[in-house]
């Protein structure tokens, strides 16, 4: 009989821990238990909990060993719903590899937009910039390479393309990955006036919406 395979956990420093998952998909769900342990006070104290694309950082951390060993055999549950409801995006599909991307998918330049938007797409995890989010939701035969070349400078509300994932730039800055459209505004992706400045925060489902009269 195969036993369930325990959690990779590792020290980060004196008080964190490092958990690595095996997939994007449970990566997700760990964090989503993480949260929902932290909100029902069964959670011991930690400070931050922080996803990545395969990983999950628990930061300010009292007892990192006992907080371990009491993770290590714990089963991770299927992702339950969000209940903040989806957030949705509006796109103007006017970026210069839209015809690249189109290429890559099979699809006419046309067609780019209203495959995109079709899908739910989830904040994965952040970071890059302030305000970046990395969204997943693309079926994997719409994968596609960052560029050959990178680009000097990518403009504010640039969507934008790589590998498994979708993202909309918050400021501009350098950047090697496919742009398909724009967000008319961006400004909104990263507020410090908010309490929670990033719009888009890890769990938050995603919805790209044409805008009116844009293809």
């Amino acid at each position: 009989m195969n036993r369930r395979r325990p959690l990779d956990i590792r020290p980060a420093g004196r008080h964190a821990l490092l958990v690595e998952l095996p997939d994007a998909e449970r990566t997700g769900a760990f964090h989503a238990e993480l949260l929902r342990l932290r909100a029902a006070g069964t959670l011991p104290p930690v400070e931050e909990i922080v996803p990545g694309a395969r990983t999950v950082l628990l930061d300010g951390v009292a007892d990192p060993e006992a907080l371990a060993r009491r993770l290590a055999d714990r089963d991770i549950p299927a992702q339950a719903a969000d209940d903040r409801g989806t957030m949705e995006i509006p796109v103007r599909y006017d970026g210069p590899d839209l015809a690249d991307v189109a290429a890559l998918w099979g699809i006419g330049a046309d067609e780019v937009a209203a495959r995109h938007s079709s899908y739910t797409y989830r904040v994965a995890f952040c970071g890059f910039a302030p305000g970046f989010g990395y969204l997943t939701g693309l079926p994997p035969e719409l994968h596609v390479p960052r560029r050959g070349t990178p680009r000097t400078r990518v403009p504010a509300g640039a969507v934008a393309l790589a590998g498994p994932y979708s993202a909309v730039y918050p400021r501009a800055t350098p950047g090697g990955w496919q742009l398909i459209g724009t967000m008319p505004d961006p400004a909104r992706l990263w507020d410090l006036a908010r309490d929670e400045p990033a719009l888009l925060v890890p769990g938050t489902r995603v919805r790209f919406v044409t805008e009116a009269g844009a293809a």
